[in-house]
This record gives C-alpha cells, structure tokens and sequence, in this order.
C-alpha cells in the first residue's frame, strides 16, 4: 500500500489554512510559516549525515515522498499543540507506515535509530528558532509546546519503531530477529521492546552476557540454527554472533535472563540474609556471581556449536550491557579454550582476574611463556597441571581424572619442579603455575 493511501486528514487544503494561522499565538505561527524550509532541511540532513538516504538525490520520488512526511509531521504539529491534543489513530497508523516503508526499503537498526535522533534534534532546534524570532516572547506558548512535543513525541516514535517491527517480522528469518534483539540490547536501543514482544520474550532487569570464543568458527549450516534456534526459544536467550577474526575464529554471544532471586540465590547459604543486599549489590561485591543454572545453559549452547571454546560471563542490568559484554569479551580472551561438554562452564572476572592483568603486561606475559616453554618436554606437564589445580590440588582427584596412577602424577610434579625451580605445591607455585596454564590454554 502507497502511504498516500493511509495518509489521514490529507486533502488539497493549504499546509494550514489562513484562519488557523491567525487565531494561533506567534510561536505556533512562526512555526507554520517555516514548515516548508525547516521540511527540506530535514530531508537534506537525512540525504547529509545518514549513508542510507544517500539515494534520495538519485531517486526525486522518493525524496518528494520523504519531504512529503517531514511536512506532514511539522503541520499535525502546529494543528495539535496549541490546544495539547493527541495523536489519533489515524495518525499513529501513518507514521507506522513511515516505519514500515523504512523497513521494506531495506533500511537498519542503527540508521533507524539515527533518523529518530536527527528528527527529534531537527524539531526542537525548530522550537527554539521559532521562540527566539519572538524575541524573548511567548513563553506560554513555548511551555505549551514542550508539555506537548514530549509525550506526543514519544508516541509517535513508539508507533514507527511497531511498524518497522511488523516489517522485520514478516521479511526475515527467526534467528536473525533473535540477532537483532540482541545487538538491540547491547545497544540500548529502545526497538528492543518492540523486537521482543514480536518474538515472545519477555525483557528481564539483569542478564548474563556470555561470550563463546571459539577458535575454530563452525559453518552456520541450517542444521546449527536449526540448534541455536530451539535453546533460543526453550530459554528465552537473544543470541548472534560476533565479528568473525582474520584467523577464522569467532565467537558468539547470548544474553541469559537473570533474576533478581536467581542472583540471590546463588549466593552461599545464609550469607546477607541478615541485610538483604539489592541484586546490585550483590554482582558488584561479588564478580565471581554465577547462578546455579547458568553452567546448564552454558554446556547446551557449547554442544550445539560442537567446537572447543573459551567461555566468558558477566552480569549486568539492561542499561549497562554494552559494559558487560567488553567485560565478557575480555574474559573469554583470558579463558582456557576447552572442548564442549556439559561439564564446560563459564569463567567470570573472578576466575582470571590474574591473567587479564597480565596481558596488559607484556614482559609478565612473556615470562609466563618462557616457563611455559620450560614444561613443553613434558610429559604431558601442562595439561597435568591444569587439572591439578582444577581439582584443588587433591591428589586422588587430579590422578583419576588424567586415568593415571597417583605415582605417576606425583612423577610429573616432580618434573615440574625440577624444570621451573617452582613447586607446583606451594604458594609461589599456585600463584605462577596456574597462570602459566590459564594462558597456556587460552590460545591467544
């Protein structure tokens, strides 16, 4: 359907008739007089600053439509806000029809959101050139004005933002909605709402941002969205991918709905009962926050990707995602690349806080390697270690785990010592070691 057809209340009329001009105060008619420029400079700027529009100097019908919405806007503007009047349906219809004609044109979520702050920016430097062309005049009809541009603007944007939604419903597939969720997310972008009541989910206050690392990026074959999709929909997770590496490696990223009782109550029993700590609270005292069932989430995506990987969490309200994702992100690079099983579980800042402050140091980080190095005659040194200290130095644990006798484990930590000076054992030993290992493992 052409938007002319669902353009309400448009006739031959003038932009506002002569009557109505002059029963309005001087701001609104100022505003009137300049509509047609102020229109053309919106277009103008669009056609400037957002790469997207650029075909409206190849394309005079598409520029006459777009100039077309830019003066409708400005003319139920001036007709509405002098007597604070609303929206009508009619005119939430047709700006959901700008949203969708958006859509339909091919148009993203960031230029979309960048058309709503350059609208918005364009229409209150319109207001404040109005009110100085007064002179320092009408100040009742400014207030006027601004107790309507707000809660009107917000309506008209809440109806462009649904029919870009409708569009993107119906044109692409599932797992790229879920994508466009979360990087809506991550980005604070308010369409998220939107994107989310299309796709059935509902928005918490906290989620766990979790980075997959995988060195080894799979092909995202239909059977793997076909995979991704179901743990998609069983647990409410947005998902998608991020930027693939010169190396081929990639890694995706999943926002896992927390709540706050969930953060709660993965703390140990009884402590802050007493005082009740705000979930907040809680993730800021302890980093190392991981709710019980987040490693389940964790070992079903890994076994859908089926390649090893590294795996990075961290916890953050809706506002602050964009933070916690650099925090994942930086988490995972730090993190031991381990194969998938239901066993691989999530590292926090609490689990390799050494190593990342490592690798801002580079002769620490060298020095690491070297020791790393020192170990490579093996036999199988490092890996022994790795699990180790994965099972808290306990001998009996660490042997059945590697299928070893405990003779033979003792032998190779014997050999640790006698390679790097350092007791695998001691306090200087867990302290060095382990981070040799963690880097080790973390492949970067």
């Amino acid at each position: 359907m052409r938007s002319d057809e669902r353009r309400p209340e448009l006739g031959c009329r003038p932009f506002v008739p002569t009557d109505m001009l002059a029963s309005m105060g001087s701001l609104f008619a100022e505003l009137a007089r300049q509509a047609s420029t102020n229109a053309r400079r919106e277009v103008e700027t669009y056609t400037r600053e957002i790469p997207e529009f650029g075909f409206l100097d190849k394309d005079p019908r598409a520029r006459a439509e777009t100039l077309e919405h830019a003066m409708w806007l400005r003319r139920r503007t001036v007709e509405l806000s002098p007597d604070n009047s609303e929206l009508s349906k009619d005119d939430l219809d047709y700006i959901a029809s700008m949203g969708e004609l958006r859509a339909g044109a091919g148009m993203s979520l960031d230029s979309r959101q960048r058309v709503l702050r350059v609208h918005t920016a364009l229409m209150l430097r319109e207001i404040n050139e109005a009110t100085d062309a007064q002179r320092g005049g009408g100040v009742d009809e400014l207030m006027r004005m601004m107790t309507w541009f707000a809660p009107q603007g917000e309506r008209g944007i809440g109806a462009y933002r649904q029919g870009f939604v409708r569009v993107l419903r119906r044109r692409i597939p599932y797992t790229e909605q879920v994508a466009l969720l979360a990087r809506s997310l991550l980005n604070g972008d308010p369409i998220a709402a939107e994107l989310a009541e299309a796709l059935d989910m509902e928005l918490p206050d906290h989620c766990a941002v979790t980075v997959f690392r995988l060195p080894d990026r799979p092909t995202v074959d239909r059977f793997l969205e076909n995979e991704i999709e179901a743990l998609v929909k069983s647990h409410g997770a947005p998902v998608m991918w991020g930027p693939e590496g010169g190396d081929g490696s990639g890694e995706l990223i999943a926002l896992f709905p927390l709540s706050p009782l969930s953060l709660l109550s993965s703390l140990p029993s009884g402590a802050g009962a007493a005082q009740n700590p705000p979930p907040r609270a809680v993730a800021d005292l302890l980093p190392d926050l991981v709710p019980g069932h987040l490693p389940d989430l964790v070992g079903d995506f890994a076994r859908a990707l089926g390649r090893p990987c590294a795996v990075g969490t961290a916890t953050a309200p809706l506002p602050e995602l964009a933070d916690a994702l650099d925090r994942a992100r930086r988490i995972s690079r730090a993190a031991p690349v381990r194969r998938a099983s239901a066993r691989l579980r999530p590292h926090t800042l609490a689990d390799v806080f050494v190593e990342l402050a490592v690798a801002d140091v580079p002769f620490v980080d060298d020095w690491l390697r070297t020791v790393a190095r020192r170990l490579e005659p093996g036999p199988d040194l490092l890996s022994t270690l790795d699990a180790y200290y994965r099972h808290d130095m306990h001998r009996g644990a660490t042997a059945r785990a590697l299928n070893v006798h405990t003779r033979t484990l003792d032998y190779r930590l014997r050999r640790v010592r006698e390679l790097t000076g350092i007791d695998p054992g001691s306090t200087r030993g867990v302290r060095t070691l382990s981070a040799v290992v963690t880097r080790h493992l973390s492949g970067t």
